[in-house]
């Protein structure tokens, strides 16, 4: 349902990033015209709670995700700091052997990473009691700098770099993974596709029986095409951590760890459009996936 210009005056507040609000504007009384525009624009659902928003966002983080990932395995002394999977294998593989630095260095990435996801999720936590409407700001500026130090400091390896720039990187990425989980009825994952794949093929697997529920003439066709659709976002989502790693190869032999800032663009870009329509706060009125 959309709201009119006449609806305005209903509330008292439009929310914590209202220009007008954060001045101090005094609650019930006659709004300015701007405000009133402000207001109208704000308060239209597809700025408040589209997932296809949502889902466009996902999309750029993952492929920024890709392109960390191969950057920083490229860069900093072979390991991977988006996708822990590979990371725990290494640990396990190094303890096996007793190679002792290595493993120090991927216990180090999978720490990092588990405290940045519990940095972005308690923050999200604390908007969503306090309101916060755009506290996904917070945490994507937090990933933004982190990773943008990993270049500057990149620059001048030292002794430290070895377990410190990876773990930075690791971070990032845990914190990313915390801040956009859920598109619509989907839960995502922007920093590694294993989990994506497997409900890529509980949903392939979906559509085949409503195909078949279909060609029986059974009442399917919304449910077929909704399961349609959630398929290809999945197989999108891995397509673009695909192709940002891709991207990241390329832009590495150009720029070396600088192209690590290219990640932090498309990051920042996912800012902005935080701004307007909140990542982490607003709830998507869909069924809950199955």
């Amino acid at each position: 349902m959309s709201y009119q210009f006449s609806d305005l005056n209903n509330s008292s507040r439009c929310g914590p990033v209202c220009p007008c609000c954060l001045k101090g504007a005094e609650p019930g009384g006659p709004l300015s015209a701007p405000h009133q525009i402000y207001r109208f624009i704000m308060l239209q659902p597809q700025f408040t709670r589209h997932p296809l928003v949502k889902g466009f966002v996902a999309l750029l983080l993952t492929f920024a995700a890709g392109g960390v990932d191969v950057i920083g395995f490229i860069t900093l002394y072979h390991i991977f700091t988006a996708h822990m999977t590979g990371t725990t294998v290494h640990l396990g593989q190094d303890a096996a052997l007793a190679h002792w630095p290595e493993a120090v260095k991927s216990f180090a990435v999978v720490v990092a990473f588990l405290m940045g996801s519990i940095f972005g999720r308690t923050l999200i936590e604390i908007g969503s009691r306090r309101q916060i409407r755009s506290v996904a700001t917070i945490t994507l500026l937090t990933e933004a700098a982190l990773i943008a130090a990993v270049v500057l400091l990149g620059e001048e390896r030292h002794a430290a770099s070895t377990i410190l720039l990876p773990a930075m990187l690791a971070a990032a990425m845990g914190t990313q993974t915390a801040t956009l989980t859920r598109v619509g009825p989907l839960t995502v994952h922007t920093t590694f596709v294993t989990g994506m794949l497997n409900k890529l093929a509980q949903l392939l697997s979906r559509v085949a029986f409503l195909a078949d529920d279909r060609w029986q003439h059974r009442p399917v066709f919304d449910h077929l095409q909704r399961a349609l659709r959630q398929a290809g976002f999945m197989f999108s989502i891995w397509m673009f951590y695909l192709l940002g790693a891709i991207a990241g190869t390329w832009l590495n032999s150009v720029l070396q760890i600088k192209a690590l800032l290219i990640p932090v663009a498309i990051v920042l870009v996912a800012v902005v459009v935080d701004r307007f329509t909140p990542l982490s706060i607003a709830e998507e009125h869909e069924e809950p996936e199955r």
